[in-house]
């Protein structure tokens, strides 16, 4: 017998902790163990029941989502989804909760809950799944000191006194800058990943496209948040842009994004089509069409997330003369699309996640040197 997944559900609202606790329940590999009204409560709950997972509501009484999440990763580390509200200031929340060590967030129905709750039940009870299994992280606030990779410039404010600075060098090769693409592909575990590797790409590097699996309403706020703290420009994607060096594209949550090509330019196109592997954005189309319209001039990187989306269209960007990074399992927090891009033949390098930046300046700095020869 195969044990199950035990899951503690805490949030002020007694018809959303009813229908996730049905949604578990109805599950053959999980069960609800408990269910909380508010942090407090979970608090002893924790302690009595020793959940594998806990769904956690950001905002509540007595002690908001975040603050008791905060506590969690530090005193008690479990592996915790967080449940946002679809709105600008949840969007915010769910975004925090990521970089203080929450797997992953699903947000509410704004109408209809209890219809739209069993509508998300797939995508809730995989998030369950996926942080039973996942490697937790330690907050990256303790871990690395975001304010180390702050710019002290206008546009990203004055960098945090005391603390430490570390910009990266320019890469310096105007034909790498203009001439090469970088499409990434992520999911869950993603966005701090993402960070980690932005941060590491100088101000002059090729132009960046990025899918990473999050619901409409929560990527802008992770774009801007993203580029309060690289050397690069990060914004949402729009249709029709000109993919320029310097700038990082992130795909809406709404929609898929692709690469296309107008004349001599690269530009971005955003599609409302069916979902792919169950997601829209879809990493395998925007990564099939990077091996359509670009070929040899792209580097790819698949980071840490569940499932297999991108894995197909990754070997096909390789087959057609792309150079292709993955991610490594031991810094993975869930290591299902880097396993599928590796079994599908499509990495060229397996590296761990701190080493990935360097690993594509290296590449980088190769094709423009084979450029000049």
């Amino acid at each position: 017998m195969v044990d199950k997944t035990r899951v503690l559900v805490v949030d002020d609202s007694a018809l959303i902790r009813n229908l996730l606790s049905k949604i578990v329940d109805a599950q053959s590999d999980m069960m609800t163990v408990g269910v909380a009204p508010d942090p407090l409560v979970a608090r002893d709950m924790i302690k009595d029941l020793n959940p594998d997972v806990l769904t956690l509501d950001i905002e509540m009484p007595r002690m908001d989502g975040l603050e008791f999440l905060e506590k969690i990763m530090r005193l008690r580390p479990m592996p915790v989804v967080m449940v946002s509200t679809l709105t600008e200031r949840g969007a915010e929340a769910a975004m925090r909760a990521l970089e203080l060590g929450a797997v992953d967030f699903v947000s509410k129905p704004r109408l209809d809950i209890r219809k739209g709750m069993g509508e998300y039940a797939q995508e809730i009870t995989d998030k369950i799944r996926a942080a039973a299994r996942a490697k937790l992280r330690v907050a990256r606030m303790a871990a690395t000191g975001v304010h180390q990779v702050l710019r002290n410039t206008g546009r990203h404010g004055p960098m945090e006194a005391g603390a430490p600075f570390a910009m990266p060098p320019p890469l310096g090769n105007r034909i790498a800058s203009s001439e090469k693409l970088i499409l990434v592909g992520a999911s869950t575990g993603g966005t701090e990943a993402i960070r980690e590797v932005l941060v590491g790409m100088p101000a002059d590097s090729p132009g960046i496209l990025i899918t990473q699996h999050m619901p409409a309403g929560f990527t802008k706020s992770f774009a801007d948040r993203l580029n309060k703290c690289c050397s690069l420009v990060v914004k949402e994607a729009e249709d029709g842009e000109r993919v320029l060096p310097g700038h990082a594209y992130i795909a809406p949550g709404s929609h898929h994004l692709l690469l296309k090509k107008s004349g001599a330019n690269y530009m971005t196109a955003l599609s409302d089509a069916e979902p792919v592997n169950r997601h829209r954005p879809s990493v395998e189309l925007l990564f099939r069409s990077g091996a359509q319209v670009a070929g040899p001039s792209v580097i790819g990187v698949m980071l840490t997330g569940m499932g297999k989306d991108g894995a197909v269209a990754m070997r096909e960007m390789r087959d057609a003369g792309a150079w292709n990074v993955v991610q490594d399992e031991a810094s993975c927090v869930v290591f299902g699309m880097p396993r599928e891009a590796i079994a599908a033949g499509a990495a060229n390098e397996v590296a761990p996640l701190k080493e990935i930046a360097g690993r594509v300046l290296g590449h980088l700095s190769r094709m423009g040197a084979s450029n000049r020869t």
